[in-house]
Parts: C-alpha cells; structure tokens; sequence
C-alpha cells in the first residue's frame, strides 16, 4: 500500500467504516436498530483503528422486531426498548466528527448513505460525508467473481466470518479488513495510487435528505 502512503490527501484523511442494521416495514425504508463505525488513519504504512462507536437504536412503535430479525441479527425487542431513539444516537455518533476530513467507508455503500440522508437533520456532518464502496472497489480489483457480496469477499480473502455476522460492529471489522486487502490489491494492480483514483473507483456522493412535503413548493417563492 506504499503508493496510496506517499499520497497526502490519503494520509490525512479519517476512513469511518460504518454499518447499520435495521427492521424493513412493508411500504417503508428501513429503520435503523443498530450502528457501529470504526475509525481508521494511516500509521506507519497501513490503516490502523483510532476509534470506535456502536449502540442500539429504538425503532418506531410501529415497527416490531420479527422471529426473522431475532434468528438474523440476534437483536430482540427487548433489547430496543431500552436503547436510545435513533435521532440521538446519531447526533452522538456525529459529535464525535470533529477532526475532518473523512471518508465513510461502507459494503453496498448506497444502503448506509440512504439511511443517513433520512436522518440528515441529527447528523449533518454524516450526512455531507462522500463515501467509498468497499463492492464498487471490489468490482475494479477483482474482477471476474461470481458475487461481490460481503461473505463472498470474506472467503475470497480468507477472513473468518465472525461470530457475530449481521450485528454492526463485527460486520464493520471484517468490512474493515476487506477495505485493507482492497487497498493493497487495487495498488499491486495499478489500480489506484491516490485518494482521488480511489474516489473514482469506488466513491459516491452523500445521498440529499428527503424533502419535506411542501418544502420544494414553498422554495420556490
């Protein structure tokens, strides 16, 4: 990875691996029950951890737990009720953002950058955030494999599936490991050299809040 350590812009940069689990009510985007971001920054040639954050998230009354959820996430009812509302569990995620720049680093990167824009208003520094997609960067790297999944990407590497796959924060680790191996690969292969290749290999935009009913139409006097 010696190439992207020679490139400023990378070395200075914070890369937050983020993941969210969450319930998905029919007709309805998915609610988010669980975070977990883990922050990394270049240190003697690699990525190493320099923080950490993961908590619960209450849902909506209205959107229970299901068996499914239980059997998937490990995750019940009980333990939500007691977890703080997602409104202030991002705004503390977003409090601890204070030593920019960042890049959000996701798997499937489009789903945590939905998830953010529809909680815009608690977390303004999430959610103005460009981030890199750990499958995008696969995509360019490795091509050629039949899936671009997490787990497949896990096996291709020869990363343990953790104990704890489907909950945020050993999905965030593994997700994590991915990026480094990514990273080297994609640098062995010519691939990318500097943030900005990396940006146009596998970024994407912060996805715009949804708008208010009304708003566009009041905007417009």
């Amino acid at each position: 990875m010696a190439a992207l350590t020679s490139d400023a812009p990378f070395v200075a940069m914070t890369f937050v691996v983020i993941d969210f689990e969450g319930l998905t009510p029919a007709g309805r985007p998915a609610e988010p029950i669980e975070v977990a971001a883990l922050a990394l920054r270049t240190r003697e040639g690699r990525l190493v951890e320099v923080g950490r954050y993961e908590a619960l998230m209450r849902p909506p009354a209205d959107v229970p737990v299901t068996a499914r959820d239980v059997q998937l996430k490990g995750i019940t009812q009980r333990m939500l009720d007691s977890a703080a509302s997602a409104a202030e569990v991002m705004a503390r995620l977003d409090a601890r953002l204070t030593a920019p720049p960042y890049r959000l680093v996701a798997h499937h990167a489009s789903t945590e950058a939905g998830i953010i824009a529809r909680q815009a208003a608690h977390c303004p520094v999430l959610a103005s955030t460009p981030l890199l997609d750990t499958l995008r960067l696969a995509r360019v790297v490795l091509p050629g494999l039949r899936s671009y999944g997490l787990d497949s990407l896990l096996r291709y590497f020869g990363i343990p599936t953790p104990a704890g796959r489907h909950r945020a924060m050993p999905d965030v680790e593994v997700t994590s490991e991915v990026l480094s191996r990514l990273l080297a690969d994609g640098v062995a292969a010519a691939r990318w050299s500097t943030l900005l290749e990396l940006d146009i290999a596998g970024g994407l935009q912060p996805v715009r809040p949804p708008t208010a009913p009304g708003a566009e139409q009041d905007a417009l006097f």
